[in-house]
Formats: C-alpha cells, structure tokens, sequence
C-alpha cells in the first residue's frame, strides 16, 4: 500500500515581490482603460466657452501617475532580482534556461507527454524566457511613454529628461514611431496577460502544488520529496 505523501508550506515569494506584482497589475489595468481613452476619445463633454470640462486632462493626469507608477515598480522589481535575498529563487532559475533536456521535458510536460521536469528555483525555462521578453516590454512601454511625457512638460522631471528623452525620439524616427511602438508594445502586453493567466491557471490546476498561493501568501505547497 502506498503512503500518501503531505504538502509542506514552502516559502517562495517575499512581499516585496508579491507587492510588486499586484501594483505592476493594476496599474496595467488603469493605463489600457486610460491608454484607450487616450488614443479614441470616445466620450467628451459637451462643448462650452466656460473652462470647466477637462475630462481629456483628467484621463491623461490618472495615466500619467499610474504610469509612474509602473515605472517604479519596474526600477523597484529589477533591484529585488539582483539584490534581494529571497529573489535568489529567481535567480537560479537562470540554470534552467541553460539545459536544453529540462526545455524538451517542459514541452511535453505542457502538452501532456510527459511529467513536470525537476527545476532549480522557481521558474522553468518558458516562464523565464517569458518574463524576460515581458521585461523588455515593460521597458519598451516605459521609455516611449517617457519621451511622449516630455514632449508635453517641460518643467521639472520632464525638463531634466527633455534632452535624453528627445535623443532617442530622433533615434527612433520621431514621435508618431514612439506612439506606434508605445501601442505596440501595449497590445503585446496584452496578450501576454492572457497567456499568463492561462497558464498559472494551467499549472495550479495541473500541478496542484498551491503554486497560484504563493503570489498572494508567498506560499507553495508541494509534496514531501
């Protein structure tokens, strides 16, 4: 007769972390609902010589520090990776990449061919190779809405960014380019949330480890070894 084996509680995201990922969140979920507003002003006041209706301005000031927002957490994220102690579970997970049989065994761990492979740390090579490109992304979407920032305000951090910020505008072949790649990378980011939660979906269902717990305790519970 088999021994059932338990699930233990293991540590696997400090707060920072968790922190970090909640806000990045919602802060996406404002920027697109501000970001389509935006681009397609689909609702405007009615037109008055009285200079009360600024729900345009209201629009871009909730976009603008949701966006800020997002880059801080980005700044802030970046520095756990390579700082924080408990982010060193990220950082292993760097050996996974590297090992071409754990990416086959992935594969066809994901199309039912076979059983999860044994990783180090946290994430498995697609989720790796995957929250890199979303990083990029993020950059992406950060620096275009920076220059599109200091092409409107001139004073204070818009003003200390204006030079560097107008550089790469011209590297980039002007503004309409930095708006097209701004709403690129948006939809990108779209779609990767999407695939995201499918799959974390996916895998705690599969799984069945608690792996969804610990972006919101910093708890997983997979079975005694």
């Amino acid at each position: 007769m088999k021994s059932s084996k338990k699930h233990i509680a293991e540590y696997e995201f400090s707060i920072g972390l968790r922190l970090t990922h909640w806000i990045r969140a919602i802060s996406i979920v404002v920027l697109s609902v501000s970001g389509f507003y935006i681009a397609y002003v689909f609702v405007s006041p009615a037109i008055t010589g009285e200079p009360i209706n600024f729900m345009n301005a209201k629009w871009r000031a909730v976009h603008q520090v949701a966006g800020f927002i997002l880059i801080g957490c980005f700044i802030f994220k970046t520095y756990l990776f390579f700082f924080d102690k408990q982010s060193h579970i990220e950082r292993v997970s760097v050996k996974n990449v590297l090992s071409p049989k754990i990416w086959i065994e992935q594969i066809k761990y994901y199309l039912f061919l076979g059983k999860h492979p044994h990783i180090q740390g946290t994430y498995n090579p697609l989720q790796f190779a995957s929250y890199i490109f979303f990083y990029i992304v993020l950059f992406v979407i950060c620096l275009t809405g920076l220059i599109l920032y200091v092409n409107v305000y001139h004073e204070g951090l818009g003003g200390l960014l204006y030079t560097p910020m107008r550089a790469i505008e011209a590297w980039m072949g002007g503004l309409a380019n930095v708006r097209q790649i701004h709403h690129i990378a948006m939809w990108i980011i779209f779609i990767f949330m999407v695939v995201h939660i499918y799959m974390v979906i996916f895998n705690a269902i599969k799984g069945k480890d608690g792996a969804m717990d610990a972006i919101i305790s910093g708890y997983k519970f997979p079975k005694e070894k």
